[in-house]
């Protein structure tokens, strides 16, 4: 992933919803279901849970849940994830 770019789409926490919007739009045209989106949501929580820092309150907040969560409440935030961002 180019961090640049990641950092350029999180600035904003409706960009980042738009953002994520578009990328569970590719996903389900590729046929991806909905588990396979939150497992997609996983890798890229988890990424930027450890190597990018929050732009907003909200992501701060994603971030510190995820840090505490343990793998299935992980999972079940990547699911809430993709349902904000439908």
């Amino acid at each position: 992933m180019d961090r640049k770019a990641i950092h350029d789409k999180l600035v904003n926490f409706n960009e980042f919803k738009s953002y994520l919007s578009s990328k569970i739009e590719l996903g389900k045209n590729l046929g991806m279901d909905e588990e396979q989106l939150a497992k997609g949501a996983e890798k890229v929580a988890g990424y930027l849970a450890k190597n990018s820092e929050p732009q907003n309150r909200e992501e701060a907040l994603l971030q510190q849940l995820w840090k505490v969560g343990n793998e299935e409440e992980r999972h079940k935030l990547a699911h809430m994830l993709v349902k904000l961002a439908n």
